[in-house]
C-alpha cells in the first residue's frame, strides 16, 4: 500500500463554529465580568459627571474646506464647492474630553494620522451651510459613541444588593 505524505496548509488555523461556541468571544466575556472592577472610580465619575453636562457647544469649532462634490447634479456639481470637510485637531478635543476617553480618539474611524485629527466630510446637501452642520452632527455622534464604548453605566442598587446577598450566602 501507497503512503501519501501529509500537506499541511500553509494558511493559519481557524476554529470552526462548533468549536468557538464552547468559549465565549473577549467582548462577551466582557459583557459578562464586573466591568467597573477593572476602572479607575475616579475617572468614572469624572466621565459620567461631564457627560451629563456635556453640550455639542463646548466641543471645537474646527478646521472647515469646502471641494466640489461628485456625481449627479449636471453643471452645480462642477461650479460650486458644496461639500464640506472638516477636521477636529485631537489637541483641540482632548481639552474638552474627560481622560477616560482620550485613549479612544485615536482609534476612531474619522481618525487622520498625517493631521492628527477627526476629520469628516459631507457631500448630501447643495448647501455648504448644512454639509458644514452635518460634520458637526458626525462629530456629536462619535463623541457620543466613544462615551458609550469607554464608560460603562452606573450599577443600580437594586444590582449591588443582589450581588452582596449572592457573594455572601454560603
Amino acid at each position: 500500500m501507497l503512503q501519501r505524505p501529509i500537506i499541511r496548509s500553509l494558511r493559519p488555523w481557524k476554529p470552526s463554529l462548533g468549536s468557538l461556541s464552547n468559549t465565549l468571544s473577549p467582548a462577551r466575556f466582557k459583557r459578562y465580568q464586573a466591568f467597573e472592577a477593572e476602572l479607575d472610580r475616579d475617572a468614572l465619575a469624572e466621565a459620567r459627571s461631564w457627560y451629563q453636562s456635556f453640550s455639542p457647544a463646548q466641543l471645537p469649532k474646527g478646521n472647515i474646506t469646502y471641494a466640489r462634490s461628485s456625481g449627479p447634479g449636471g453643471q452645480h456639481v462642477n461650479k460650486t464647492e458644496t461639500k464640506a470637510i472638516t477636521a477636529y485637531p485631537v489637541k483641540d478635543l482632548l481639552s474638552v474630553l474627560p481622560k477616560s476617553l482620550h485613549s479612544s480618539i485615536r482609534e476612531s474611524k474619522y481618525y487622520t494620522a498625517n493631521s492628527d485629527s477627526l476629520t469628516f466630510q459631507t457631500q448630501t446637501s447643495r448647501s455648504r451651510d448644512a454639509n458644514a452642520e452635518d460634520n458637526r452632527k458626525k462629530l456629536v455622534d462619535e463623541v457620543t459613541r466613544i462615551y458609550y464604548e469607554a464608560t460603562p453605566a452606573e450599577t443600580s442598587e437594586e444590582k449591588k444588593q443582589k450581588y452582596k446577598d449572592m457573594s455572601v450566602s454560603p
